[in-house]
């Protein structure tokens, strides 16, 4: 028996998209042993249904496929998150040959913690009792004054929540072969919130002599990476800045869906997202990027690396790209034909 991967997929696109991941890690050589999930959009209302996250704690991995719901996506990657504990979001940014960008060379990883910070979502609405009783308790608490028509947003940053998401930057660099981490925070103006981030990713740090470590703020970081992306490698950072970077570097390499991973102690769960207004979801390319991601994270590295090089080879051709890998405003050609010709690219 192969490693078990349940396969969530909806109605006839996301069999037909699904089918393309499957056929191309076919070709790696990898034993996967899916398990198939057909699912309505009424059967869920926006969320998984319970049963599926019982088969997803049995196998251990998932791949989610094209949803018909894609304005609910979001409040699922939340669901999925909370129940399987998967604090870590990855998101690559590499530039292809022959999708436009102004960039050459680039090839970094986003490692984004997905539990604490702002994102954590304890917040009260301005008019509420809880929101006044918050005001007058945190006035007191800080000796500063908040005004009186404010709602009230906290961000909760722990020892345990830096810990683990630094140590798996790091241990992810070292398990990729990358050389280079780079913690990104704002511990200048939050001393005691990303003061405590920084100071742990120093810590962890001196545990891992063979990486190179270096930190930046989120607004200088910005900045580098808008001059030259491809000098980073491994970036890590709290919720919200991950979330506004990975969406920065998906436009500055000219894609509007991205392959996603989301992954804790336990379980892991894999897709694509779109990043963009453009109907992609019928395009099987960044799901199979993503099955990229899901092999490095089984452990096979070698069948990763067949499977993006076959990817870069097929888009540098120019020959049946498909249109989730292209910036607005450039045509895709036939998805079908970019699926089998990954496909063919591997076997080769």
């Amino acid at each position: 028996m192969g490693y078990p991967v349940v396969l969530i997929r909806e109605g006839e696109l996301g069999a037909w998209v699904t089918n393309a991941l499957q056929m191309a890690i076919a070709a790696t050589g990898v034993d996967i042993n899916w398990q198939i999930v057909d699912m309505g959009g009424e059967e869920r209302q926006g969320l998984l249904p319970s049963y599926i996250f019982d088969l997803i704690r049995t196998a251990k991995t998932a791949v989610i496929g094209p949803l018909i719901m894609p304005d609910n996506y979001r409040q699922m990657e939340a669901d999925i998150r909370e129940k399987l504990d998967l604090y870590v979001n990855l998101r690559p940014t590499k530039t292809m040959v022959g999708i436009p960008s102004n960039y050459q060379n680039v090839d970094l990883m986003i490692v984004r913690e997905t539990t604490e910070g702002i994102y954590a979502g304890i917040e009260f609405e301005r008019t509420s009792v809880e929101a006044a009783d918050a005001r007058s308790f945190l006035s007191k608490l800080s000796g500063k004054r908040i005004r009186e028509d404010a709602a009230v947003g906290i961000k909760p940053i722990s020892v345990k929540g830096c810990g683990q998401i630094i140590e798996f930057a790091f241990n992810y660099a070292r398990k990729t072969g990358r050389h280079q981490v780079i913690a990104v925070h704002q511990a200048h103006v939050m001393a005691h919130t990303d003061g405590l981030f920084l100071e742990i990713a120093q810590d962890i740090a001196q545990e891992f002599p063979d990486i190179d470590f270096e930190d930046r703020s989120i607004e200088v970081i910005c900045r580098e990476l808008m001059q030259k992306p491809e000098r980073f490698d491994v970036l890590v950072m709290p919720n919200l800045y991950g979330d506004l970077l990975a969406h920065l570097c998906a436009g500055m390499v000219g894609g509007l869906s991205v392959p996603i991973a989301h992954i804790g102690d336990k379980y892991a769960v894999f897709g694509a997202q779109s990043t963009g207004t453009g109907d992609v979801e019928n395009d099987p390319t960044s799901l199979i990027l993503a099955g990229a991601l899901m092999l490095r994270h089984l452990g096979e590295q070698e069948a990763a690396q067949r499977l993006q090089t076959a990817v870069e080879a097929v888009v540098a051709d120019q020959v049946d790209r498909a249109a989730d890998l292209n910036p607005v405003g450039f045509e895709g050609y036939d998805s079908q034909s970019m699926a089998q010709a990954i496909t063919q690219a591997i076997a080769a």
